[in-house]
């Protein structure tokens, strides 16, 4: 019931129980739109695990085992750790190399979700009920998801690869709330407000000077340049061995749909080798297993690798020679564009700053670079196979490293360069300095709006002239056509208007002397 004052009216606990009722089934279509999204994910699986199962000629289990290997790969693309209990030693070994390009199905499922339930509360404001917030609508596409998660996570223990709960506890939550606050932020048009109240105000103070966005910038593009080189090498490496990347394509297995299989796997994993071959380009290099470690000066150790084709890349073990050297030539490029990235066009930016917007650049770079391998890299099984890909720490410091001290000393450099003075021909001194303020562009603007204001009162008296001259015209038209027999009075009373017309002329040429021309 409505609760109603002693004057009648309701009281305010009435309206907002009714905007409860009405945001009810948005944000139950929320919470839907995020379950469908999981289920979309999962169902995409299952259809190529179930498709791949029937086309086996010696299927291992039956196609509830399918199913169940299914919703383990759906887990495995959030990042969560599989174990795999039918080993030759009989103990369980973990699986936690995640092929990044699985990784974009939910992202692109859960964000679409975000999208959809932000524009649908959008349509029912516009209809006269109330807009859902975007925390509203990011947490109810969320719960839907991760319920949907928890219900595949019970499921898959029972199959051949059950997931570990607790990696699957942290996984598919990080992966579901970044998704969808990117989605949630993209449907209310990526604003890019200031931070919330509680922040303190020297935090939101600092955070907003252009320093910040410059260095996230930088360090954006420092990142591109480095994949960019890491996709270079093992595309060349690639094309190198392309004999040997052939010969174990075939002979890994001899039935098609087995060969399709590794032709899926393979290019799920190029996300991950493009992020190896950036590593190798940083130095640190990416481990084989235990004791194997492949970098630009060599492999290091025994590597006792399966036939697999994106492993007919690596290069011959041993000693590194001045091909394999060359590849550190691309941290040195991203570096440079880091440093060309954090330069401002302003002069009165000093020298301190921009050194510091390269080096904020340079660490972007390096954050960015150790997240991208750390989800590169995972265990294959245990003892020798328990390390694969690069190690987090060693990538991102060498990114930060490479990148800070080749984008410092060429930021400042540039920015030198772009607020040198303009030296005037034949002279120098006081001179070159007046021709540097003449072509400033801040002085030239300043120049052009004091010319624009000097020009507004010469125009309004020619105007005025003008129109006071129409009605003075007029009469005789009008005098010449109501005595048509009697020209000669119409042509004599025309002329009387001529006076004026001469003078509009020559005031706009006066003004037309007058205007200043620009320099």
């Amino acid at each position: 019931m409505t609760e109603v004052t002693e004057r009648g009216t309701p009281s305010p606990a009435a309206p907002r129980a009714g905007a409860v009722r009405r945001r009810s089934p948005a944000a139950a279509a929320c919470v839907l739109g995020g379950a469908v999204a999981a289920g979309l994910g999962l169902g995409f699986l299952a259809v190529l695990v179930i498709v791949l199962w029937i086309s086996s000629p010696y299927p291992d289990s039956g196609p509830g085992g399918a199913l169940h290997l299914a919703a383990g790969l759906w887990l495995m693309a959030h990042g969560t750790e599989l174990v795999r209990y039918d080993t030759l030693s009989g103990l369980p070994a973990p699986v936690g190399l995640v092929p990044l390009l699985l990784v974009v199905l939910p992202v692109l499922l859960m964000r679409r979700a975000a999208r959809l339930g932000s524009a649908s509360g959008d349509a029912a404001g516009a209809e006269g009920d109330e807009v859902l917030p975007a925390s509203a609508v990011f947490s109810a596409v969320t719960c839907g998801y991760l319920a949907v998660g928890a219900l595949a996570t019970v499921y898959a223990a029972g199959g051949p690869m059950p997931a570990d709960p607790l990696s699957a506890a942290w996984h598919v939550p990080l992966v579901a709330v970044v998704a969808a606050a990117g989605g949630v932020w993209a449907a209310k048009g990526k604003p890019r407000g200031t931070l919330p109240g509680w922040v303190p105000a020297g935090v939101r103070k600092a955070v907003g000077r252009p320093r910040y966005a410059l260095a996230l910038r930088s360090g954006a593009a420092g990142v591109l340049v480095l994949l960019g080189g890491g996709t270079l090498l093992v595309g060349t490496s690639l094309a190198w061995h392309a004999a040997e990347a052939q010969n174990a394509f075939l002979t890994l297995t001899g039935v098609w749909s087995g060969r399709f299989a590794v032709l899926l796997l393979a290019l799920a994993l190029i996300p991950n080798a493009v992020v190896w071959g950036a590593a190798y380009a940083l130095g640190p290099g990416f481990a084989l297993g235990a004791g194997a470690v492949a970098t630009p000066l060599g492999i290091q150790g025994a590597a006792d690798l399966p036939r697999f084709p994106l492993l007919a890349a690596l290069p011959a073990p041993g000693p590194g020679t001045p091909v394999t050297w060359a590849a550190l030539g691309v941290p040195v490029l991203a570096g440079l564009v880091v440093g060309w990235f954090a330069v401002r066009r302003a002069r009165e930016v000093s020298y301190g700053e921009t050194a510091l917007t390269a080096a904020l650049g340079a660490v972007v770079c390096g954050l960015a670079m150790a997240g991208l391998a750390a989800a590169s890299a995972g265990p294959l099984g245990s003892r020798v196979l328990a390390g694969f890909g690069p190690v987090w720490w060693a990538v991102g410091g060498a990114a930060a490293g490479w990148t800070l001290v080749l984008s410092v000393p060429l930021a400042v450099g540039v920015h030198a360069w772009r607020t040198r003075p303009v030296r005037a021909p034949g002279g120098g001194g006081e001179e070159a300095g007046a021709a540097d303020a003449w072509h400033d562009p801040e002085v030239r603007e300043l120049r052009w709006e004091a010319l624009r204001r000097a020009a507004e009162p010469m125009v309004a008296p020619v105007v005025e002239a003008v129109v006071a001259a129409e009605p003075l015209v007029a009469p005789a038209v009008e005098v010449g056509l109501a005595a048509e027999p009697l020209v000669a009075p119409a042509v004599e009373v025309a002329p009387a208007a001529e006076p004026l017309l001469p003078a509009a002329v020559v005031g706009v040429r006066v003004l037309a002397r007058r205007r200043p021309t620009p320099s």
